[in-house]
């Protein structure tokens, strides 16, 4: 079923909402080594930021995902939106490490109501058939975010741009630029149709629903940790890797990750719409088994060409797993919590996996091994992790969605 030209704006809205998030994030990836060198520690003490940004996510999932039930999803995202991009600016000032990390565990808070509030009135708002294709655009978000950092970072970091060379604080000031989106939400987008219909109705309380389904919860945020680890664990060190391992210039990193997140948005868009066909879980063991051939290019390689490529078929693998998730876990959550249960999931997964970048650096950095070990041991593990667990997931492709399930 075609979607209408309201229907097409509220997928707009999310799809660039989660984008540009994403992009606010992965300009860090870019960036930890010239902050390293300005703040004067190592890498690895730089990459507690993408812990810390992680870990907090939760936090915003449950405040926004709370005010979104109550309030709608419409006007609770304009104010999620505008939250993450002044504070993802706010980093480009901060005095010291401290600070800076302070800045993005605040960041991370803001970034994450994004995904919930975006999913939950994109999947309300559309005909249940066009759900596995919307679930893969909005997820191809992400990679997206990252494509455009990589974009902006190959074409502009260290450029002498009106007699001032731009280095990091001044990437972290495109950090605002996503609060337009609101003005395009605010005019444009309805509120999602199954949240204004159950208004003015009595629904349960967050606990009630949770001690009816505490087993699909605890499962869903387990599988939410090995997604995540498989996410950042193939995304957040990679330009690092590039840098630090085969010594490439910000030009090189910045077509290598272009590439990769071409792949990326491919994949998500690909296996969501496959997902409608074949079964969500079906889509996702698929998607993942397409990592364990790729991991020597991707990882071992030593031409920046072979790089690009093995990049390009693992991301295909990761955000093609990843883009059933938005569509599955609003299916699977009940409608009471809509807002507040899918992005807590996805997010508590990304606490439990939070302290995987500043993990991985760590093994990278010892004696004999290289960040090129270290990418591969995570992807290979967590690949196999997912494959095994997500074949215990219950499916409910195709359920009509109301509020007062």
């Amino acid at each position: 079923m075609p979607l209408s030209s309201q229907q097409k704006k509220t997928v707009l809205a999310s799809f660039l909402g989660w984008t540009l998030d994403a992009f606010d994030f992965f300009l860090l990836t870019f960036l930890l080594t010239d902050i390293a060198a300005e703040f004067q520690v190592g890498v690895p003490a730089v990459s507690e930021a993408l812990f810390f940004t992680l870990a907090t996510r939760f936090i915003g999932a449950f405040i926004f995902g709370r005010l979104a039930d109550r309030f709608g999803r419409k006007p609770v995202l304009m104010l999620n939106i505008v939250s993450y991009s002044v504070i993802g600016a706010l980093a480009a000032f901060s005095p010291n490490l401290t600070t800076f990390l302070i800045l993005r565990a605040i960041f991370g808070i803001a970034m994450g109501g994004e995904w919930g509030l975006g999913s939950s009135l994109a999947m309300e708002s559309i005909p249940p058939s066009a759900r596995g294709m919307v679930s893969g655009l909005l997820q191809a978000g992400y990679p997206a975010g990252y494509l455009l950092a990589a974009i902006v970072y190959g074409l502009i970091y260290g450029q002498n741009i009106g007699g001032h060379v731009v280095g990091w604080r001044t990437m972290f000031l495109l950090s605002v630029l996503p609060a337009l989106i609101v003005l395009f939400i605010r005019s444009h987008v309805p509120e999602s149709p199954a949240f204004t219909e159950a208004r003015d109705q009595a629904k349960p309380s967050l606990m009630e629903t949770l001690s009816r389904h505490w087993g699909i919860a605890l499962y869903a945020v387990v599988l939410m940790m090995f997604f995540n680890f498989f996410s950042h664990g193939t995304q957040d060190l990679y330009p690092t890797f590039l840098k630090k391992q085969h010594g490439f210039d910000a030009h090189t990193v910045s077509w290598i990750t272009i590439v990769a997140n071409i792949g990326a948005i491919i994949g998500g868009l690909f296996f969501g719409a496959l997902s409608e066909r074949i079964g969500r879980v079906n889509a996702i063991t698929i998607a993942c088994l397409i990592a364990l051939p790729s991991l020597s290019l991707w990882a071992y390689s030593t031409t920046p060409a072979m790089l690009a490529i093995g990049a390009f078929i693992m991301q295909i693998s990761v955000q093609g797993a990843w883009g059933v998730i938005p569509v599955h876990l609003n299916e699977l959550s009940p409608g009471s919590v809509r807002a507040t249960l899918p992005g807590f999931i996805y997010q508590a997964g990304n606490l439990a996996a939070s302290y995987g970048g500043p993990y991985q650096a760590g093994i990278a950095e010892a004696p004999g091994n290289s960040y090129g070990y270290a990418l591969a041991l995570f992807a290979g593990v967590v690949a196999i992790c997912i494959i095994v667990v997500i074949r215990f997931s219950p499916e409910r492709r195709g359920q009509v969605m109301t509020v007062l399930e």
